[in-house]
């Protein structure tokens, strides 16, 4: 299974959610980094998982 970034934007959410009710700049900064780095990693599944759809197809072509 993927990483697709789930955990670490869950993870973010809470932590600048926390940072921001305490008024903490530096957990919120840190949330705020988490949400970003998990957005990166689904856009970076996706094109993994279409680059490899995109093979396929072209070696299913290749094969005809």
């Amino acid at each position: 299974m993927t990483d697709r970034g789930y955990t670490d934007k869950i993870k973010g959410k809470t932590k600048e959610t926390i940072g921001d009710l305490r008024g903490d700049d530096k957990q919120k900064a840190e949330g705020i980094l988490d949400q970003v780095i998990g957005k990166t990693k689904e856009v970076t599944t996706d094109i993994k998982e279409k680059t490899e759809d995109f093979i396929d197809e072209a070696k299913d072509k290749l094969n005809k």
